[in-house]
């Protein structure tokens, strides 16, 4: 079954009107049908099924059958996460919104080999913002999850101050007890932010301003690529929290 977003003003008297791209999509690259089932949430508290019950040359209308399950954590995840080379930042965001994060900062550290000018960030935010919004559908996520601009470590550090919990998985932390009793603390309703370095791992000043800040965690013995980390730490996250 398919899962579209719509804004909460597109749901009227029982009923979902699709408009813009969607539009297309449905009727030319998934050739639905009238009767066919589809998922439809409006970014916030509803979730519904639905069958289309009109196509037309602007407009998809569909018929609210029953209200569908509220798929989110019941925390809020916010990764941070150090630049990346190539293209996996997409990758990163693919599986991170799969697993359930609410919000990803991509962040400017030391160590990061890419460098991105305010033009190039803007445009790679644009991109990956529609990765994100791609994968909440594929995982039938309630809610398509932020990309945040482009942050330095101390812009992200910052920020991060108003989560509840704030998690660092560091290589030089050893000990896998005491990342299970801090992930297995976490209450819900709670904000969460976790920090994934670079290629390059963390400069010793980025660990010496948040040391006393963050939780220092460890993933493993094994030395994780930065690609790989990030949806480690979530998938940890995710099998302590969820019901």
């Amino acid at each position: 079954m398919f899962q579209f977003f719509v804004e909460p003003a597109q749901i009227q008297g029982g009923k979902v009107f699709i408009t813009g791209g969607d539009v297309n999509h449905i009727k030319n690259v998934l050739r639905m049908r009238i009767g066919e089932r589809v998922r439809i949430s409006d970014d916030g508290d509803r979730d519904f099924y639905c069958s289309i019950l009109e196509l037309e040359q602007e407009q998809i209308i569909l018929q609210i059958l029953e209200e569908a399950e509220d798929t989110e954590l019941s925390v809020k995840i916010t990764l941070f996460q150090g630049l990346p080379k190539g293209d996996k930042m997409e990758l990163v965001i693919q599986k991170a919104v799969e697993l359930g994060v609410s919000e990803i900062i991509p962040v400017a550290m030391k160590n990061c080999v890419v460098k991105l000018d305010e033009k190039k960030a803007k445009a790679k935010q644009t991109r990956w913002q529609a990765i994100a919004e791609s994968a909440a559908k594929q995982a039938k996520r309630s809610i398509i999850p932020r990309i945040g601009q482009v942050m330095t470590f101390q812009e992200a550090a910052a920020y991060a101050k108003n989560l509840n919990v704030r998690l660092l998985p560091y290589e030089n932390q050893r000990g896998m007890a005491h990342t299970r009793q801090i992930m297995e603390s976490i209450k819900k309703d709670s904000t969460v932010g976790i920090f994934i370095g670079p290629e390059g791992g963390y400069d010793s000043s980025e660990i010496n301003l948040v040391k006393d800040e963050m939780e220092m965690i460890s993933l493993g013995n094994r030395i994780l690529r930065t690609e790989t980390a990030g949806i480690c730490a979530v998938s940890m996250l995710v099998y302590a929290l969820e019901d």
